[in-house]
C-alpha cells in the first residue's frame, strides 16, 4: 500500500512540478500568431495596392469608352442633320414631301434623347404673309405663322417630325427662345451646324418642373450650292439632355459609372446638361473635354472602386481571414502539441462516452420504432429497390390475410389477391403503389380489393406509396394501407338517403309552387306570393345541387364521343335564348374537338362554368365569354372558358374549388358554394385536372383537360391487342384509371343521377332540354 501511494504521488508531482513546459508552449504560439499576422498583413497590404492600380486602370479605359461614346453620338447626329439640310438645298422648290423623304431616315436611326426635327425658315414681319402663302401652297395645309416678337427677324417652324412623340406644332416662332435663335444665326454665317446654349425646349414648357429637361438644339444651314445661293432655312434637331446621356451611358457604363454632362454657354457658364446615376459611393473622377459643333463640353465621369470589374474582389478579405485562421490553427496546434497530451487523452473519453451514448439512443429508437409500427391501426409496408420486403408491420399483415410474404413483384397480385374495386379485375402490376413508388412516383389514396384465402370476404383498403427517403441509405420504397370498408359502404348508405331525401324535399316544393302558380294565375301578382316562388326556387336549386355533389363522384361514368361544339352550343342556348336580343352576351365560341367523356356529367361542368362567367359581371355591363381549345400532352385537350366578369380574388382562387366556399358572397350574388366543388370531382373522375387563374383582358380563366375521342379508341383497342407498354406517359395512365373505374362502378348504380342534366342532346327545341343552373341566378335579397 506504501508504494502504491509514493508512485501516486511521484506521478502528480512529476505532472505538477513542470510550469515550464506551460509557459514555453504559450510563448511558442504567441511567436507563431505574431509572425503569422505580421507576413498576413504585408500579403493583405500588396493585395490591396494592386487593386487600386487596377482600379484606376479600369477608370481609365472606362472614361474612354463613355468620352468616345459621347462625341461618336453627338457627331452623328451632326453629320446625320448636315447631310439632310445638303440634301435639301438641292431642291429649290421643296414641299412636304420632300421634306417627309429626307427625314424619315432621322426617325429610324436611333438618335438617342432627340424630340423632334423641324424646318425652319426666317422671316421680318413684312414678309410673313408671302412667307405664309408660300409654304402653305407647299404642303404645310393649316400653317398660320404666330409672330412672338415684333421689330426683329423671325424663326418660324414649317415642317416637323417626331422622333420620340408628336412634333412640335408648326408656325412657331423660335425667336422667342433666346439659346436657339443665336443658334441659328451662327449656324448661317459660319455656314456650318451650330449648337445652342442650353434651355428648356418651347414644346416643354407647358410640363411640370419636375419633368423638364435641360435641352439643346443642332442647327444646320440650307445654303443651295449656286453662283448666287440664296439662304433657304435650317434643319433643326431638339434634342433632351438627361435622355440624351442616360441612353447612352445605360450602353457603356454597365451600371458601373455615374456621369455628368457640361455645356459652355455664350456667357461663359458651365450649367449641368445632364446627370447619370447609378447605386454606389463614386471615389474616383474623370474629366473630359468633348468639341460638340462649335462649342466645348466637359464630361465628368465618377465610380465606385468596388464596382468595377477587377477592382474589387473578395481574395484581401479571404487572404486575411485565411491567414488569420491559419496562424490561429498553427498556434492552436503548437500549443496543444507542446502541452496538451492530457486533454487529447479526456477528449478520446470524451468522445467514447459520447458515441455510447449515441450507441444506447440509436438502440432506444429502433425499440420505440418497433413498438410504433406494432401498435399503430395502419399498415405499413417497407421494400428494397429489388423488392425484398423489409418491414410489413402486424396491421398490414392483417389487412392483406397473409403472414408470409413473398420478393418476387411480378406474383404480388396473385400472392395477396389484388383486385380492382369491382372485385373482378385483378390489379395491374405496374400500377400498384411500391412499384410506382420503386420507380420515383408518389401515389395518394389507390383503392383495391383484397381477398384471398385468409381475406375470403375481401376488404377494400386504400394505398398511400412513397419513395424511400434518401437518408434510409438505400432504394427502395413504403406503402400505408387504410381499411376503407366501412367508410365506402357508409357513403353508398349516405348517397341512397340524400337520393330518398332530395325527392321527398322536392315533392312538397313542388306542390307549394304549383298553388303559387295557380293563385298567381287567379288574381293579381302578390309580393308575398313572387317571394315564396323565388324561395322555393332557391330550395330545389339547392336540393339539385346537394344531389349532384353526392353523386358526382359516384354516379357510373358513361364514357361516349361528345361533340364539345355542339355540346357547348346548347348550353350558350338554354343560357341566353330566352333574353331579348338588346341583352344577349358576347360568347365567342372557338373551335372545339370531339372528345371522350360522360356527356351528362360534362354538360354540368360547362353550364356551371358558362353560367358563372355569365352571371359574376359588374352591375350595367354586358358579359363576355370566350370558349376555345387546344391540345395539352398526347391525347388530351384542354378547354378554357375566359369572361370580363368582376373576377376572383388572389386570396380566394386557392380554395375556390372546395365545398361552400363562395368568393363572392358579400357582393350579393346567390349560390350554394358547391358548384366548382361538383365540377372539380366530375374533371379529375375523367382523369383530368381543373384550374382557375386571371384573365389577361380582365376577369377569370377556367380551364379543364379531357381526353380526346381518337386516344380513347386508340387506348382500348391496344389494351386489348396487347398488354401496356410499361413508358406509358402519365395521360394514359390517367384515362386508364378513369375506364377502370367507370367498370368498377357499372354494378353499384346509386340513386340520386337524374339530378344532373339530360346526356342526350335535344334534336329540336334547345328548351326541351333545359337544366336548372347549379348555381342560382342573381336575385337581388328579398326584404324582410
Amino acid at each position: 500500500m506504501r508504494i502504491t501511494l509514493v508512485l501516486v504521488r511521484r506521478r502528480g508531482s512529476a505532472v505538477a512540478g513542470r510550469p515550464g513546459h506551460g509557459r514555453l508552449a504559450a510563448f511558442l504560439a504567441v511567436a507563431v500568431i505574431v509572425v503569422g499576422l505580421t507576413a498576413t498583413g504585408l500579403i493583405v497590404s500588396g493585395l490591396r495596392s494592386g487593386q487600386r492600380e487596377n482600379a484606376e486602370r479600369v477608370m481609365d479605359q472606362r472614361a474612354e469608352m463613355a468620352k468616345a461614346a459621347v462625341l461618336t453620338e453627338t457627331a452623328r447626329y451632326r453629320s446625320l442633320l448636315e447631310a439632310t439640310a445638303t440634301g435639301l438645298a438641292t431642291d429649290s422648290n421643296m414641299t412636304w414631301d420632300d421634306f417627309d423623304a429626307a427625314t424619315s431616315s432621322l426617325a429610324n436611326a436611333g438618335l438617342k434623347g432627340a424630340s423632334s426635327v423641324a424646318f425652319v425658315v426666317p422671316a421680318t414681319d413684312a414678309q410673313i404673309p408671302a412667307v405664309q402663302a408660300r409654304w402653305r401652297s407647299r404642303g404645310a395645309d393649316g400653317l398660320v405663322l404666330r409672330p412672338a416678337v415684333t421689330g426683329q427677324e423671325h424663326y418660324f417652324s414649317i415642317f416637323n417630325r417626331g422622333l420620340r412623340s408628336s412634333g412640335t406644332t408648326s408656325g412657331i416662332d423660335l425667336a422667342a427662345a433666346r439659346e436657339p435663335a443665336e443658334a441659328m444665326r451662327d449656324a448661317r454665317r459660319m455656314s456650318s451646324p451650330a449648337v445652342s446654349d442650353t434651355y428648356v425646349l418651347l414644346r416643354d414648357r407647358n410640363l411640370p418642373a419636375a419633368q423638364q429637361q435641360h435641352s439643346f438644339v443642332f442647327a444646320a444651314p440650307i445654303w443651295p450650292r449656286t453662283a448666287d445661293p440664296q439662304f433657304r432655312g435650317w434643319m433643326v434637331l431638339g434634342m433632351r439632355g438627361q435622355d440624351f446621356l442616360s441612353a447612352v451611358l445605360a450602353a457603356v457604363s454597365q451600371g458601373q459609372l455615374n456621369g455628368e454632362l457640361l455645356a459652355a454657354n455664350t456667357d461663359g457658364s458651365r450649367p449641368a446638361v445632364a446627370h447619370y446615376f447609378v447605386p454606389g459611393e463614386p471615389d474616383m473622377e474623370r474629366e473630359s473635354l468633348l468639341d460638340v459643333a462649335d462649342r466645348e463640353w466637359t464630361l465628368i465621369i465618377r465610380a465606385d472602386s468596388g464596382n468595377l470589374p477587377g477592382a474589387h474582389s473578395p481574395l484581401p478579405g479571404l487572404v486575411l481571414g485565411g491567414g488569420i485562421a491559419i496562424t490561429l490553427i498553427v498556434a492552436g496546434l503548437v500549443y496543444v502539441l507542446a502541452s496538451a497530451r492530457s486533454r487529447a487523452v479526456a477528449r478520446v473519453e470524451a468522445a467514447t462516452r459520447e458515441l455510447r451514448q449515441a450507441e444506447q439512443e440509436s438502440r432506444h429508437q429502433a425499440v420505440l420504432l418497433a413498438a410504433v409500427m406494432a401498435s399503430i391501426g395502419d399498415g405499413v409496408g417497407v421494400v428494397d429497390g429489388n423488392g425484398e420486403f423489409m418491414l410489413h408491420n402486424p396491421a398490414a399483415k392483417e389487412l392483406l390475410g397473409i403472414d408470409q410474404d413473398t420478393s418476387d413483384m411480378a406474383a404480388w397480385q396473385e400472392h395477396y389477391g389484388l383486385f380492382r374495386p369491382d372485385g373482378r379485375t385483378p390489379f395491374p402490376h405496374d400500377e400498384l403503389p411500391l412499384i410506382r413508388a420503386l420507380s420515383g412516383e408518389s401515389s395518394n389514396g389507390v383503392e383495391m380489393l383484397v381477398r384471398n384465402a385468409g381475406r375470403p370476404e375481401g376488404i377494400l383498403i386504400s394505398v398511400d406509396g412513397r419513395p424511400l427517403d434518401p437518408s434510409a441509405g438505400e432504394a427502395g420504397a413504403v406503402a400505408v394501407f387504410h381499411d376503407i370498408t366501412e367508410l365506402r359502404r357508409y357513403e353508398n348508405d349516405l348517397a341512397v338517403f340524400a337520393g330518398v331525401v332530395a325527392h321527398d324535399l322536392k315533392a312538397p316544393l313542388t306542390v307549394i309552387r304549383g298553388h303559387c302558380e295557380e293563385l298567381l294565375e287567379d288574381g293579381e301578382p302578390s309580393h308575398s306570393l313572387l317571394r315564396i316562388v323565388r324561395a322555393v326556387d332557391r330550395m330545389a336549386a339547392m336540393i339539385d345541387t346537394l344531389l349532384a355533389y353526392t353523386t358526382a363522384r359516384d354516379a357510373p361514368l358513361n364514357f361516349t364521343a361528345v361533340d364539345l361544339s355542339a355540346l357547348v352550343g346548347e348550353v350558350v342556348q338554354d343560357r341566353t335564348g330566352h333574353l331579348p336580343d338588346d341583352q344577349v352576351p358576347d360568347v365567342f365560341i372557338g373551335e372545339l374537338p370531339i372528345v371522350a367523356a360522360d356527356p351528362a356529367m360534362l354538360r354540368h361542368v360547362l353550364d356551371n362554368l358558362i353560367g358563372n362567367a355569365l352571371k359574376y359581371v359588374s352591375p350595367g355591363s354586358a358579359a363576355r365569354v370566350d370558349i376555345t381549345a387546344g391540345p395539352v400532352g398526347d391525347g388530351w385537350t384542354r378547354v378554357a372558358i375566359a369572361d370580363r366578369g368582376i373576377g376572383i380574388p388572389d386570396a380566394d382562387k386557392p380554395a375556390v374549388f372546395e365545398r361552400f366556399h363562395r368568393a363572392h358572397a358579400d357582393a350579393g350574388y346567390a349560390g350554394t358554394g358547391l358548384g366548382l366543388a361538383i365540377c372539380k370531382r366530375i374533371v379529375e373522375r375523367h382523369g383530368g385536372e381543373i384550374g382557375v387563374a386571371d384573365n389577361p383582358g380582365g376577369g377569370t380563366r377556367f380551364h379543364f383537360t379531357l381526353p380526346l375521342e381518337e386516344y380513347a379508341m386508340k387506348l382500348r383497342s391496344t389494351k386489348k391487342d396487347a398488354p401496356t407498354d410499361s413508358d406509358d406517359d402519365e395521360a394514359r395512365e390517367k384515362l386508364e384509371r378513369a375506364l377502370a373505374e367507370r367498370a368498377a362502378m357499372e354494378n353499384t348504380r346509386l340513386p340520386g343521377l337524374s339530378a344532373l342534366p339530360s346526356s342526350a342532346p335535344s334534336g329540336g327545341d334547345p328548351a326541351g332540354t333545359r337544366l336548372r343552373s347549379p348555381v342560382p341566378h342573381h336575385h337581388p335579397a328579398d326584404p324582410e
